[in-house]
C-alpha cells in the first residue's frame, strides 16, 4: 500500500506541537493545544490507528487474518524494543546525572525508580511501571497488541458496530473512575508498590475509544466503503464549536473554568472528558472536510518527512526532553528568550537529522528485500 502524504504530514506535526510541548520553554505555554483544549497526543493516538486499521485490514484482506496478526506483533514488538531502548537511556545516563543534580524535575520523574529500582526494572519492561514522558508508547503498544483481534471481529457482519458499542461503555466507565476503584482495590489486596502516577498519565478504558474509532475509519478505507457526506449543520456545528474552543483556549489558558475543578473534569486530558470529545471529533471532522482543498495549495512533504519516521523521531524527542530536563532542568521563562528559542530549534533540527536517517536506513532495507519478494512472485506465478 501506497504511503499517504497527507496522513504522514499530519504525523510530522502533531510530532512538532509534541516536541514544543514537552521541551520547557515559554513555547510550551504559548503552543501546547493551540487549535482548543485537545493535545497533539489526541492526533497522534488517532492517526496511528488509521494507519493501523488501514494497512492492516488490507493486509487480512490480501494474506489472511493470520498474516495480519503476525504483521501487526512484529511491528507491536519493535514499539516495545524502541521502549526498552528509552527506559535504558532513562535510567542509566539521565539517572546518574539526576543522582548528582538538583533538579527536580527530573528528579521528579525518576522518583519510583531511585526509591525502588529493583522493581522499577521489571515493571517497567512489562509496561506496568511508566515514568512521565514515557507514558505515551506503551499505551500504543497495548493497543496494537489487541488490535489484531479487534480488526478481524471487524471483518464479520457487525463487527465494528459490536465493538465501537463495547468501547464507548468502557470509555463512559472511565468517566466515572472505575479503574481507580479497582487499582485501589488492587493496592489493598496485594503488596503492589508502584503509585498510581507511575503507571502512565493516560487512562486506558477512555483512550481505547479514540484508537477504536481511527481503526474503524481506517478499516472503511481500506475496504473502500463509501463514506457518506455530512449534513451541512453537522458541519456547521463542528466549524463552530471548534472555532469557540480555539478562542477560548487562547483567551484563558489551558484550564477552560479556572479552579472549578468540577466543570475543568469535562475538558479532562487524562480521562479525555466528554467535551475533549467533542471538541477532538469537532476538528476531525474541519480537517477531513477542509483537508485535501488545503493539502492540494500547500507542500506537505517536509512534514510528511518526518511523520513517515515518526517511531524513531518521537524516541528522539523524548531523549532531548530528558537531557534538557537533567542538565538545566525546567527552563521555562528562566532563560533568555534567545536561548529557549536556539534551544528549541536545535532540537527540532535533530529530529529532522533523525528521520532523515531513518528515511535512509529504510530505503536501503526496501531496496534489499525487493529483489527477494520479486523471485518469490515469480515462484509463485
Amino acid at each position: 500500500m501506497n504511503r499517504r502524504t497527507d496522513i504522514d504530514a499530519l504525523r510530522g506535526l502533531m510530532l512538532i506541537l509534541m516536541t514544543i510541548t514537552h521541551v520547557p520553554t515559554r513555547y510550551s505555554q504559548w503552543l501546547s493545544q493551540p487549535l482548543g483544549f485537545v493535545s497533539s497526543a489526541e492526533g497522534f493516538v488517532f492517526l496511528s490507528a488509521y494507519l493501523v486499521g488501514s494497512v492492516y485490514t488490507a493486509r487480512a484482506t490480501r494474506d489472511g487474518v493470520w498474516a495480519m496478526c503476525g504483521a501487526l506483533w512484529r511491528r507491536a514488538r519493535l514499539v516495545w524494543l524502541c521502549q526498552i531502548a528509552t527506559l535504558i537511556f532513562l535510567f542509566t545516563l539521565i539517572a546518574e546525572i539526576s543522582v548528582h543534580s538538583e533538579q527536580a524535575s527530573i528528579r521528579n520523574l525518576l522518583s519510583f525508580y531511585l526509591a525502588d529500582p529493583v522493581d522499577a526494572l521489571w515493571a517497567s519492561a512489562l509496561m506496568l511501571y511508566n515514568p512521565p514522558l514515557l507514558d505515551i508508547l506503551p499505551m500504543y503498544l497495548m493497543f496494537m497488541l489487541v488490535s489484531p483481534a479487534l480488526l478481524a471481529a471487524g471483518l464479520r457482519r457487525n463487527g465494528w458496530l459490536l465493538i465501537i458499542i463495547g468501547s464507548m461503555a468502557l470509555w463512559t466507565l472511565a468517566q466515572f473512575g472505575v479503574l481507580h476503584a479497582l487499582y485501589d482495590g488492587l493496592v489493598s489486596t496485594t503488596e503492589w508498590k508502584i503509585p498510581l502516577n507511575q503507571t502512565g498519565a493516560f487512562e486506558l478504558a477512555a483512550w481505547q475509544l479514540i484508537w477504536v474509532l481511527g481503526m474503524w475509519l481506517g478499516a472503511r478505507h481500506a475496504t473502500g466503503s463509501e463514506r457518506t457526506p455530512l449534513p451541512a449543520w453537522a458541519l456547521a456545528g463542528a466549524v463552530v464549536f471548534a472555532a469557540m474552543c480555539v478562542v477560548w483556549r487562547h483567551a484563558v489558558g489551558q484550564t477552560p473554568f479556572g479552579a472549578d475543578a468540577a466543570f475543568n473534569v469535562l475538558f479532562d486530558k487524562w480521562r479525555l472528558g466528554p467535551l475533549r470529545l467533542v471538541d477532538f471529533f469537532a476538528l476531525m471532522v474541519v480537517v477531513m472536510h477542509f483537508g485535501p482543498s488545503v493539502a492540494a495549495r500547500v507542500n506537505l512533504r517536509p512534514l510528511a518527512f518526518l511523520g513517515r519516521a515518526s517511531l524513531p523521531v518521537f524516541c528522539a524527542h523524548v531523549v532531548a526532553v530528558l537531557l534538557v530536563l537533567s542538565v538545566a532542568g525546567d527552563v521555562a521563562g528562566k532563560a533568555p528568550m534567545w536561548a529557549e528559542t536556539a534551544l528549541l530549534l536545535a532540537i527540532l533540527l535533530a529530529l529532522v537529522a533523525t528521520a532523515r536517517l531513518s528515511n535512509a536506513v529504510g530505503r536501503t532495507t526496501h531496496a534489499r528485500r525487493l529483489p527477494q519478494r520479486r523471485l518469490e512472485a515469480g515462484a509463485a506465478v
